[in-house]
């Protein structure tokens, strides 16, 4: 009999582990090929891993709640025959379980500090350690009060691989001195810039309030919201659009096209394509920050922000949304949005967008300031459409009518991008809508 490592697959450029929710298989359950063993959720959707192979499922290696490594090895399932299929290889990036690499860097360990046998390591309220942390943390001897001091770059101050494999090479290039005086001198930095947390002021319950614990989502959206306003410096600009020929335009075609196509036409995938063609004329609107770098994006890509029915939000992207005709956008945003209300999208696709639009009128709001989804540095808020008395200008001179308005909200990082580019680029939203073609064929 051999056996098959069951790794943790790749769920998108930005996605690097996620959290173990509920395990489908239990020790000695038969498996087959493509059948679910496990199901694991990243910030913003949950998703199935599914057996490579047909065999036995004969060790977990991880336990409910647990955060896995996008690479690291889930579970092992025996096979018949002599040799195993190969595992799908671990990214570069993510390379997780090396024992040649934890053993070179033992060996330039000072002798006293490996033979110490350290103390069991524990999660605390302030950090939590993956079981690939503790693992390397145990086989090189490092104690609990060293890795609480060393630095994590991972979600939440995390430890990463990286963090403490780092630590270990510069742990073994001072080898004669004490585990003590190595921690200090790599902890230093970061006592010294690190700001203490911010305290949230305490909350009394008496027995008449109803206490509700917040969702996994909820916990993790309320983190990225948190972690984007202390990143970007959001700024605001606000466009009042007058979309009575859309609207207009819309009461005559909706009927032909969905009879056509089976697709309702909505006002999204015009406001998307308006948006895409925007993002096309201010290339720098489409950019990411990372660190001192700026990322200029190739592809425009498009995030949706859909509600779900628990009511929080999640963001399916649409992919070179600049090279979507009217009914590739329309086909687009009506797949994405009623899988995501159906707990159905992939993971990735809600991966690689570069520029995100959220429709706050649908709850009523005439506008909004939304957050951005980083590490993009734009967002646009769709206001409700409304009919207001507005100021029409003819050849015969003003006059008073009643027109369909609403108004856009773009939210901008302004580290990256100045008040002149933010605002250039909402106008330019609006321009593409206010000229719509009323006789356009579809």
């Amino acid at each position: 009999m051999a056996k098959f490592e069951l790794k943790l697959p790749k769920m998108g450029e930005s996605v690097a582990e996620a959290t173990l929710t509920a395990w489908l298989k239990e020790v000695g359950d038969t498996i087959e090929a493509d059948e679910p063993v496990l199901e694991i959720a990243t910030d913003k959707v949950d998703s199935e891993v599914p057996s490579e192979v047909d065999g036995v499922l004969v060790e977990k290696l991880f336990e409910v709640d647990d955060v896995i490594q996008v690479g690291q090895t889930i579970a092992i399932i025996e096979v018949d025959g002599d040799e195993a299929p190969a595992s799908t290889p671990e990214p570069a990036a993510a390379t997780v379980e090396a024992p040649a690499e934890v053993a070179a860097v033992a060996e330039t360990v000072a002798t006293a500090q490996a033979s110490v046998a350290p103390a069991q390591i524990s999660n605390s309220e302030d950090r939590f350690y993956s079981p690939l942390v503790k693992n390397i943390a145990k086989a090189e001897g490092i104690s609990q009060s060293e890795l609480d001091a060393i630095p994590g770059s991972g979600l939440e101050g995390r430890v990463t691989k990286n963090d403490i494999m780092g630590y270990l090479k510069s742990r073994g290039n001072s080898a004669t001195a004490t585990p003590a005086q190595t921690v200090t001198a790599v902890a230093s930095p970061a006592s010294e810039t690190k700001k203490p947390a911010a305290q949230a002021a305490p909350v009394s319950v008496n027995g008449e309030d109803e206490v509700i614990e917040m969702t996994r989502m909820g916990k993790l959206i309320a983190h990225h919201m948190r972690a984007s306003v202390e990143t970007s410096a959001h700024v605001q600009s606000f466009v009042e659009v007058d979309v009575t020929n859309i609207w207009n335009w819309r009461n005559k075609v909706k009927k032909s096209f969905e009879a056509r196509e089976g697709e309702k036409i909505t006002f999204t995938p015009i406001f998307m394509e308006a948006v895409a063609k925007a993002l096309r004329d201010f290339p720098m609107m489409n950019i990411q920050v990372d660190g001192d770098r700026i990322i200029k994006k190739k592809n425009i890509n498009l995030g949706m922000a859909a509600a779900l029915p628990d009511g929080n939000l999640i963001v399916p992207v649409i992919k070179n949304a600049d090279q979507l005709n009217l009914v590739g956008m329309t086909k687009a945003v009506n797949d994405l949005a009623g899988r995501a209300r159906n707990n159905a999208l992939k993971p990735d696709e809600i991966q690689g967008g570069t520029y995100t639009v959220t429709n706050v009128g649908t709850f009523g709001s005439v506008m909004g300031t939304p957050i951005i989804n980083q590490p993009q540095v734009g967002i646009l808020a769709l206001g409700a459409i409304r009919k207001v008395p507005a100021v029409i200008e003819t050849a015969e001179g003003d006059f008073i009518g009643i027109r369909h308005k609403m108004f856009l909200s773009h939210s901008y990082d302004h580290r990256v991008v100045n008040g002149a580019l933010g605002g250039m680029f909402v106008k330019r939203v609006a321009e593409y809508l206010e000229a719509w073609d009323t006789n356009r064929e579809i």
